[in-house]
């Protein structure tokens, strides 16, 4: 069994090959993919060689964890269904060519308990899952919205990319009322329910909770000279170089700083409950889409083009 899919051979240098499938087992799942999303953090540190070396790292590989798709084949014990639409967060399924993520592609074989089932009527707005419950990771770490006081949630977050828009929107899903910060006219358009303001118009200095999703590594002192005391950073971007910050402001404020790691099932849980009761809405933040076969054009644009908030690839035309 073959499948088309994206291959980053070296850094900035990409190939659409035709790759042979690992051979599914009683416990996988076949499934045609029919979108896939490119993301602008991770992703873009493959695409430019910045990844920090981990276990696993290294080229070719197959890029990708935000697909969705179809159930085409199920083992007898992987607890899913032919016909299911499926949220795919990567797969490695591909031999000798590493799957990271390994999503991009027209076809997978991942485990059964892997896959999340979707509503028919998300559609490719199901790329979008990962991202919210990374989003959700960062405030609730998989918690129940109702487990969290709500003078706990942030209040400001810097960054309206998609992630960002993200954060806020489950803020205001949770009840509060976040200030976001972004540098750029154009892509501060589109607040749903919260404010965006340049943080030059910004002079607030008591900010009990700041979530950073910029990924620049060196705005540190700036956050922690907006923190109230006792307050908390939460660093939610990913971040290719050393930070540090000033020690006496943070001294004085008794800031906290906190790494938001990557999510975890019970984030995609309490996030798809959130989606399918209306709290949280994916709609308005896909903004490009191509062709899988012009991968290579979207990957740059996805990369290059500050109005891109998320490019996804379509894939059904080469099933």
């Amino acid at each position: 069994m073959k499948a088309t899919a994206v291959v980053i051979e070296k850094p900035e240098h990409l190939v659409i090959s035709e790759l042979d499938l690992s051979v599914p087992g009683d416990a996988d799942v076949v499934v045609d993919i029919a979108f896939s999303g490119i993301s602008t953090g991770t992703e873009r540190l493959l695409w430019t060689g910045r990844m920090p070396s981990f276990p696993g790292m290294g080229y070719p590989l197959v890029p990708g964890y935000e697909s969705v798709g179809r159930i085409a084949a199920a083992g007898p014990e992987s607890g899913r269904q032919v016909g299911e639409e499926v949220f795919v967060p990567g797969a490695a399924c591909y031999g000798e060519v590493r799957g990271l993520f390994g999503g991009a592609a027209s076809r997978v074989v991942v485990p059964g308990a892997k896959v999340v089932p979707l509503p028919d009527d998300l559609g490719e707005e199901g790329v979008l899952l990962a991202l919210a419950a990374t989003a959700y990771h960062a405030i609730f770490q998989g918690k129940p919205v109702d487990g969290l006081d709500k003078a706990a949630l942030p209040e400001l977050i810097v960054g309206h990319g998609v992630l960002g828009r993200l954060l806020a929107r489950v803020v205001v899903a949770a009840g509060g009322q976040p200030v976001v910060w972004e540098l750029d006219a154009e892509r501060a358009l589109g607040a749903e329910g919260y404010t965006v303001v340049h943080p030059d118009k910004d002079e607030r200095r008591d900010y009990r909770c700041i979530v950073d999703v910029s990924g620049d590594s060196k705005i540190l002192d700036t956050l922690v000279a907006r923190l109230a005391r006792g307050g908390e950073v939460i660093l939610a971007g990913f971040y290719s170089q050393p930070l540090s910050f000033e020690f006496p402001p943070a001294f004085m404020r008794e800031a906290r700083i906190r790494c938001a790691a990557e999510w975890h099932a019970s984030d995609l849980i309490e996030v798809k409950k959130l989606i399918e009761s209306g709290g949280l809405s994916l709609k308005g933040l896909i903004t490009h889409r191509y062709q899988a076969a012009q991968a290579n054009e979207a990957y740059r644009i996805a990369f290059g083009d500050p109005q891109c908030l998320k490019m996804i690839l379509d894939w059904r035309s080469g099933q």
